[in-house]
């Protein structure tokens, strides 16, 4: 008995011992070995390939505005006003970017991919489209402009990559697909933008005023604005259609203004002509200015006799384009060029007819 009692002991010695020697043992020292990952998946190589190209090209724009230390306004300072995201146009020193972003300010700073900063000047702008063009008042050497792609054969379902500043994050790529064309939304002046391009791509505070690019690298939009009930990207964002961009900022930094066709003429408000007339498809011409282009056309505005009110021309089309509003006639009309002529398509007494109409650039 005592003999197996110290058998049985000497072996659950034997098996501490072992067990707190297995225990005690050292781990190999350092780090675990990596493994090979292997090539990129091609869509990921030309992504990043893309942003290698562009992000050069892309710019944070910083803005100042003064403002009075005291209510009697005798000590001005300068305070941050804003940032937002830009990109280079061109060889000279031209910046793009929405006019919301340097909307108010009194100075603009650009900081270039490199980390140098420079101050900039306003050249121009269009609220109605919200774009505006900065330029830098020194040109670094060595610019590069992202390539100008086309909007105009863009396919819901197509990637596009955004490159921007969201919330000052310099340099930052996001990734999506075109969701839908043809949207609508509205600028700073409230006049609406049409022709919009949404995009699932994240965009962010700070982003706006970036590039919106294909997956060839060109620019088919820049991005304006977000839908979002807390501010922050829920995967409707919104672009700018290149096409628009193409035509608008070369006239800025011409002329520092968007030049528009002056028709020569008021429309009558929906409201009114739906109160009067019952509702109606287009617009209606109200007051004709005298020697203006309308009136060379002949279209006849809102007439009265006595108690009695006759309807004007109802402006229907412009070159076999439906005119839905007042906002959808400026567009049709200021996509055609000035010293050129639109052919309108016009209700007038209950007859169809089409009016020539002479395009002449609105006076200052």
């Amino acid at each position: 008995m005592r003999r197996s009692v110290l058998i049985l002991g000497l072996l659950s010695a034997g098996l501490l011992v072992g067990w707190c020697g297995h225990a005690l043992t050292p781990s190999p020292a350092g780090p675990r070995p990596v493994e090979s990952r292997g090539a990129l998946y091609e869509w990921e190589r030309i992504q990043a390939q893309r942003f290698k190209e562009a992000a050069p090209s892309v710019v944070y724009i910083t803005t100042t505005e003064e403002r009075a230390r005291d209510f009697f306004g005798l000590d001005v300072v300068e305070v941050p006003a804003g940032s937002g995201t830009g990109f280079i146009w061109d060889a000279q020193g031209h910046v793009v970017t929405n006019f919301h972003v340097i909307q108010g300010a009194t100075h603009a700073f650009i900081t270039l991919a490199d980390g140098s900063h420079h101050e900039a000047t306003y050249v121009g702008g269009a609220p109605d489209k919200d774009l505006a063009v900065l330029q830098m008042t020194k040109t670094p050497p060595k610019l590069r402009a992202i390539p100008l792609g086309t909007s105009a054969d863009l396919q819901v379902g197509q990637s596009v990559l955004a490159i921007g500043n969201p919330f000052g994050l310099d340099q930052t790529l996001t990734t999506g697909v075109v969701s839908a064309l043809g949207r609508e939304i509205q600028s700073v002046t409230r006049r609406r933008i049409s022709g919009v391009i949404q995009t699932d791509a994240a965009i962010n505070p700070g982003n706006s005023g970036g590039p919106l690019l294909d997956s060839a690298g060109r620019l088919v939009g820049v991005n304006t604005a977000i839908q979002s009930p807390s501010g922050a990207s829920a995967g409707i964002g919104f672009a700018v259609p290149v096409d628009t961009v193409n035509r608008v900022v070369p006239q800025l930094i011409a002329r520092g203004r968007l030049e528009r066709p002056e028709l020569g003429f008021e429309p009558v408000a929906p409201r009114l002509v739906e109160r009067a007339f019952g509702p109606q498809k287009g617009v209606m011409v109200g007051k004709v200015y005298r020697g203006g282009p309308a009136a060379r056309a002949g279209l006849q505005g809102v007439s009265t006799e006595g108690r009695r009110v006759f309807p004007g021309d109802l402006i229907q089309a412009v070159n076999g384009r439906a005119v839905e509003d007042w906002d959808s006639l400026l567009d049709l009309v200021e996509a055609l060029p000035i010293g050129g002529s639109a052919d309108l398509d016009v209700e007038r007494g209950g007859r169809k007819q089409r009016v020539r109409i002479r395009l002449e650039a609105a006076r200052e």
